[in-house]
């Protein structure tokens, strides 16, 4: 581990594959590099993560893999209130039409709306509690 420290850049990167099973990430810094190393250095000395915390860790994956926002279709219609104003948004088949103009995506107008970065489809509420909200209200409308 103390000879990570010390290593050239070149000297980790080729040590890299050995111990990583894979290509060196693009434009990792040196720093990084030896971070990474010495971390799955000391895992495979440890003899790695348990087995409950990679079993965690590995649900998590599934989790976070399988949660989507719903697909929209043209022709729906996106509200959203934000201080006091009601935006709309259309959905079409070219993108998201918003006060006029065409936007690519959702994300755009959540910032060009609040002036701060956040994800379209969560502003608008279509993130997994979205989901849930209505899957819920559609078992007790049966």
């Amino acid at each position: 581990m103390a000879s990570i420290a010390l290593m050239e850049r070149d000297a980790l990167i080729a040590l890299w594959p050995t111990l990583m099973k894979g290509p060196v990430p693009k434009g990792m810094s040196q720093p990084f590099l030896r971070r990474f190393l010495a971390f799955e250095l000391q895992a495979q000395q440890q003899g790695g993560l348990s087995k409950g915390l990679a079993a965690r860790l590995a649900k998590a994956e599934r989790e976070v893999a399988t949660v989507k926002a719903p697909a929209l279709r043209p022709g729906g219609r996106l509200l959203r209130e934000w201080n006091g104003v009601t935006h709309v948004v259309d959905v079409t088949p070219d993108g998201y039409h918003w006060q006029g103009q065409r936007h690519r995506s959702l994300s755009a107008i959540a910032q060009a709306i609040t002036g701060a970065h956040w994800s379209g489809p969560r502003f608008f509420g279509l993130g997994a509690a979205a989901e849930a909200k209505v899957k819920s209200r559609a078992r007790t409308r049966t």
